[in-house]
């Protein structure tokens, strides 16, 4: 699979979860479609979307209900794509989705292999893959990112890094659709800062596009050890996503 292949794959799937076409993320002018539910979005998303903003650097595509459709297309054509994933401007948008009961509650960048820069990375400890049926003791706090309780179903391998039996690192691979798989990693605290996490990134990464199927990672902004562990393991920055929701008064007060 070639960077070329991976990152078509990617758009496809974005064009689904977006109600889209895969072109209108390369397209030089921003593009606004009413969203609506698909057969094969990624099986976490609750479509369809009140607002929802995607960026592959070059433009915004904006999925909307139609009540703020031309709210938020003045909102993307009056600025830069970066500009719309930033404060103080999120400020504004967040002014807008007030008035329906929403506002800005997902931000997040999406991270893509680099075929050519991934590879599985050596590890201290022992690693081996874990099928689904060996997953079920870990189901705890300590491997939340890797794994999901709510969404065990969809939890189809993982790469596990052993200190003698006991578990000390663990990266889960999330079918989120039929293309694309999300990976997740999380290393007890005693054991970070030794390779363990990038050892299984890159590791079940490989895996994953042995099989056919496309790796993809995801964190936060300002989850910078995540983020460098993503370009550590042979990810590279493919796009931003933006989603609001319903406000809800039990958000944490400062």
């Amino acid at each position: 699979m070639t960077n070329g292949e991976v990152l078509r794959t990617a758009m496809r799937q974005s064009a689904i979860d977006s109600g889209c076409s895969p072109e209108d993320f390369t397209r030089p002018e921003n593009v606004v479609v009413r969203s609506c539910a698909a057969p094969g979005a990624r099986r976490y998303l609750a479509l369809p979307f009140f607002c929802d903003l995607v960026s592959y650097g070059g433009n915004v595509v904006a999925s909307v209900s139609p009540e703020i459709e031309a709210q938020v297309r003045a909102y993307i054509n009056a600025r830069t794509p970066e500009q719309c994933f930033e404060t103080p401007d999120i400020y504004r948008l967040n002014e807008v989705l007030a008035a329906h009961g929403m506002r800005v509650r997902h931000m997040a960048e999406y991270f893509l292999p680099d075929v050519t820069a991934l590879r599985a990375l050596p590890c201290r400890y022992e690693t081996r893959l874990l099928s689904p049926a060996e997953l079920a003791p870990y189901y705890t706090p300590q491997w939340a990112n890797a794994l999901c309780e709510k969404r065990r179903e969809l939890d189809v391998l993982a790469m596990g890094a052993f200190d003698g039996q006991a578990l000390v690192g663990l990266a889960g691979c999330s079918a989120d659709c039929g293309t694309m798989w999300q990976i997740g990693v999380d290393v007890l605290a005693q054991y970070r800062r030794q390779g363990i996490a990038s050892a299984l990134t890159s590791g079940l990464a490989a895996e994953v596009l042995r099989r056919g199927i496309v790796p993809f990672y995801c964190c936060a902004w300002a989850n910078i050890r995540s983020a460098r562990n993503a370009l550590k393991s042979g990810f590279r920055p493919a796009w931003a996503q933006l989603t609001a929701k319903i406000a809800l008064q039990e958000e944490k007060p400062l």
